[in-house]
């Protein structure tokens, strides 16, 4: 009898450590996932920053990153540590079942949060005045003019100096500083080059300013980083860092191809559209983008149901 019954037991223990590997097995890939996902990150990221205001940004996160885990290790080791000694087998750990107050400890629980914030309130106070975005690069070169707009779902960028346009596609010359103007045609976007620096809101209605350059030739992506609607996962565009001569070669190469982006013209770009594949304008109005940031341009309609087929299939019409 005792034989019969020890074989379900054993099949059972035999299941229950199948199970436990599989959770581990899962557990395992899930952090392996993870893992390789914010190294991948962090090579394409603000940790690989290639422009001055990037490596400002990559500076003030390590800072932050050290003054907090000035904090957060000594916790963590003295949590284990009064663990440890207050074992139920070690008679040496002094019982107190009355203790209440201490100065002491009172002095060091708060101080030492303190003593963190007052840190880190430092670092941001001074690294957001230094790294204002209206605040002009320091170079002996002339800053390249870019005028930015946010469309639904695409980036629409205007060389004002050099009279030509391009759809999802950004070409600047490395080691030149380029100030950009920003202004949304239609829902609140950002705009955000995590390798050369700062992100910034773009708004119907309202200009806003950006200071960025790379240091050095290179292909860096750049895309929306806040929800605008369902085209937001596609609202990507490609920055190409290029040197000054290759720059002007682009320029004078995009005056001989593409059409005119002209107020006529631009409410066909306005329209919503998905994975719009970059193109250029040969030539784009002198007072276009004053035009849309004042509104004399209609703005565009946003992530509506009308005409959006995302929306339009989640709300089951």
């Amino acid at each position: 009898m005792s034989a019969v019954q020890s074989k379900p037991n054993r099949f059972q223990h035999e299941r229950i450590l199948v199970c436990r590997t599989r959770r581990v097995t899962v557990a395992a890939v899930r952090c392996g996932s993870l893992i390789a996902l914010l190294v991948l990150t962090a090579c394409q990221g603000v940790l690989d920053p290639q422009g001055p205001v990037g490596e400002a940004d990559k500076t003030i996160l390590i800072d932050s990153l050290a003054i907090m885990l000035a904090i957060v290790v000594p916790t963590i080791i003295a949590t284990l540590g009064f663990a440890w000694w207050y074992r139920s087998s070690n008679t040496k750990a002094a019982y107190r079942p009355n203790f209440v107050y201490s100065g002491q400890l009172e002095l060091i629980v708060w101080a030492i949060p303190l003593l963190t914030i007052m840190l880190l309130g430092g670092v941001a106070w001074v690294s957001s005045h230094d790294l204002d975005p209206a605040n002009p690069l320091p170079s002996k070169q002339p800053p390249l003019t870019v005028q930015v707009v946010s469309l639904d779902w695409k980036w629409l960028f205007i060389y004002p100096d050099q009279h030509v346009g391009s759809v999802n596609q950004l070409v600047i010359p490395a080691g030149v500083p380029v100030h950009f103007e920003l202004t949304s045609a239609s829902v609140m976007n950002a705009f955000f080059i995590p390798q050369l620096g700062s992100m910034i809101y773009t708004m119907n209605g309202m200009r806003t300013q950006l200071n960025l350059s790379a240091d050095a030739p290179g292909d860096f992506p750049g895309l929306s980083s806040h929800y605008s609607g369902d085209g937001f996962s596609t609202m990507h565009f490609d920055v190409k860092a290029v040197p000054a001569e290759q720059f002007t070669a682009w320029v004078n190469a995009t005056r001989q191809t593409g059409s005119t982006l002209t107020q006529q013209s631009y409410p066909d770009l306005a329209k919503q559209s998905l994975s719009v594949a970059p193109f250029t304008y040969r030539d784009v109005a002198p007072d276009l983008f004053q035009k849309i940031v004042s509104q004399a341009l209609p703005p565009g309609p946003g992530p509506v149901n009308e005409v959006s087929a995302g929306a339009n299939s989640r709300a089951g019409q």
